[in-house]
């Protein structure tokens, strides 16, 4: 594994294992690169893996002003032609997938596959009780002066299954305890007015979606509309996983990807 840095405003930092098609993981909102490590090491046989952390997460810079997912979206162009990559499989989770969600209008000739996880496509989506919990486990508390310490218990409980692995539970509770607050809260005021709905019927690359049965913040009802939407589009929902679903299952979350990705291997491509 080797950790690269993109240069740019801001810098950015990447783990790249490998040698074959591009495949680039994007982490959620509470997370960062390393939650993708057993995704990386899985598909390292077959294809270049690489999984950045986005701006202002990790070991990547930040910037003054606002947070827009535009911002996220022309940082992955920047990373695609920093590796000289023309074309890649793009894997987001939740925020990771809102980011692909912007990034396809801009950028559609850089995407040969798209694997969206554990997420949603306008924040609207969400019932209005799932999205006054969100913020009130969430930007509410750092407001008020908590730490992430503080606030990683009640999170990890609400974001992974029921029968979740002590161990990764530990694992999501030391990646919230590693959050900078300004960073996540702009992320979060991004989130709060993130709309692709109407991107949906335009996407026209091949599409995964995997949910977690467990997952109680994007529960696989919403994936069962995305799929109605996006022309060429499968939905697998992984049982007993909760919204990390790459974490909570990751030899089911591996194969589901890895049968996705082999026939559509040649799609991606280095220029």
């Amino acid at each position: 594994m080797q950790t690269i840095r993109i240069p740019g405003e801001p810098e950015l930092a990447c783990d790249v294992v490998g040698d074959g098609p591009p495949v680039v993981f994007l982490h959620g909102i509470g997370g960062n690169r390393t939650n993708w490590s057993r995704q990386l090491h899985a598909l390292s046989d077959d294809f270049t893996a690489m999984a950045w952390d986005a701006r202002g997460y990790g070991d990547s810079g930040d910037i003054d002003g606002d947070r827009r997912f535009r911002h996220f979206a022309d940082d992955l162009a920047r990373l695609l032609d920093h590796r000289e990559v023309e074309k890649a499989h793009l894997v987001g989770l939740s925020m990771g997938a809102r980011i692909l969600l912007t990034f396809v209008p801009l950028y559609s000739g850089r995407v040969a596959t798209l694997t969206l996880c554990d997420c949603f496509s306008a924040f609207g989506a969400m019932s209005d009780e799932k999205r006054e919990e969100f913020m009130a486990l969430r930007e509410k508390p750092l407001r008020s002066g908590r730490t992430f310490t503080d606030l990683a218990p009640a999170l990890v409980e609400s974001l992974v299954s029921p029968n979740c692995p002590p161990e990764i539970a530990a694992e999501l509770f030391e990646s919230i305890v590693a959050l900078r607050a300004e960073p996540y809260l702009k992320t979060l005021k991004a989130t709060t007015v993130f709309d692709a709905s109407a991107a949906m019927d335009e996407i026209d690359v091949p599409v995964q979606l995997i949910f977690g049965e467990h997952d109680r913040l994007t529960p696989p009802s919403i994936g069962e509309d995305m799929v109605e939407r996006i022309a060429d589009a499968r939905l697998n929902v992984i049982d007993g996983a909760g919204h990390l679903s790459n974490l909570e299952a990751p030899d089911e979350f591996n194969a589901i990807l890895r049968a996705f990705l082999s026939p559509r291997a040649d799609l991606a491509r280095y220029r």
